[in-house]
């Protein structure tokens, strides 16, 4: 596909954005965009800069909610949904917000991101680094009012650093209890390569038990919000099979496919880059996603919502992942190295 002018203009600055520290241009990211959203001039601009018009939008129904478009931005850009009418005016049809657990936490020591240009990928071992679900949701809150028809906010809850994995359960209810009534659904992670002991939770007994909590904190409170599982990539085919399985028969409404992988394999950049723990993203997972998409659909059939993120930095991509099953797609890394107009790219790749 020919670039078109606003990936050319992306390219032009990506070599001064490269320049600093990959952390700092995240927030800055996120500041600007913020801004840009309070007012109908940056507004204007910021959806110049998505290339959504409004033809572009066609809104799909899932689980008793309504999206203005397919295409999403992933957990963990916007962790704390500082930026709300932001997306919403880049012409993304949601935003997964988090990962956020009960309290604050500051994440791991920095450094903990970095980029590898020479794969297009990220390295990031964060920890769940937020403000609180709190915080969370009073932002979600007040940003409603003001946000357009069908933009989906979902919030990403997780269980916290020093939280022992017998109380993790206690964890995901705490946040559940705080985000359910500003969310339209929850994404669920039990899959972060980040927090130690996390994706133990992904047996799927443990996983199981989560849900069945989850789902009757839901009926307790009045706040039935669907509940999405974020899976690791890294699991075995066997492994992924006998989750899928479980998920269909569960309170489950679908599936995100997928977190951030362990592996390193095929990558060109420096081994000693290469060599940095935490969870890779971009287009290294793109295989594995879209083999697992196939799979869940197969399994699950209709049963299952199914979100694709993993490796989607183009249109093409973005199409064919909905082509194997995917009913919504979620965007990250590919905006760091293709710009905000991968966002009206998706979109009319996906209607």
């Amino acid at each position: 596909m020919v670039p078109d002018w606003r990936e050319l203009l992306y390219r032009a600055a990506r070599p001064v954005l490269f320049g600093f520290d990959p952390e700092r241009i995240h927030h800055l990211t996120l500041r600007v965009l913020a801004g840009a959203g309070e007012h109908g001039v940056g507004r204007a601009v910021t959806a110049l800069a998505g290339g959504v018009g409004e033809t572009d939008h066609e809104p799909v129904a899932l689980m008793g909610v309504r999206f203005r478009n397919r295409v999403g931005i992933g957990a963990g850009f916007d962790k704390d949904a500082l930026a709300l009418r932001g997306w919403a005016a880049l012409g993304a049809g949601f935003v997964e917000v988090g990962t956020v657990t009960p309290l604050p936490q500051p994440g791991n020591p920095r450094p903990r991101l970095y980029r590898l240009p020479a794969d297009d990928a990220l390295i990031n071992r964060m920890g769940f680094n937020n403000e609180g679900a709190a915080a969370l949701a009073r932002r979600v809150m007040l940003a409603r009012r003001h946000l357009p028809e069908g933009f989906v906010v979902g919030v990403n809850i997780g269980r916290a650093k020093a939280t022992d994995a017998p109380a993790a359960t206690d964890d995901y209810l705490a946040a559940h209890r705080l985000v359910a009534p500003v969310a339209d659904y929850l994404a669920i992670n039990v899959s972060s390569p980040n927090t130690s002991g996390l994706r133990a939770l992904q047996a799927p007994a443990a996983l199981a038990r989560l849900l069945e909590a989850l789902a009757a904190a839901g009926e307790e409170t009045g706040f039935r919000r669907p509940l999405l599982v974020k899976l690791a990539p890294d699991l075995a085919s066997a492994d992924l099979d006998e989750l899928l399985g479980m998920l269909c028969d569960s309170p489950a409404a679908g599936v995100i496919l997928t977190n951030t992988t362990v592996g390193r394999e095929g990558l060109r950049s420096p081994p000693a880059l290469v060599a940095e723990p935490g969870g890779l993203s971009g287009p290294a997972l793109y295989p594995g996603m879209l083999a697992a998409v196939e799979r869940a659909r197969e399994i699950g059939q209709a049963r299952l919502v199914i979100m694709a993120s993993g490796g989607i930095s183009s249109a093409e991509r973005a199409s064919a992942a909905v082509a194997a099953g995917a009913d919504l797609v979620q965007l990250w890394t590919g905006l760091v190295y293709h710009g905000p107009g991968l966002v009206g790219q998706a979109v009319r790749a996906t209607r």
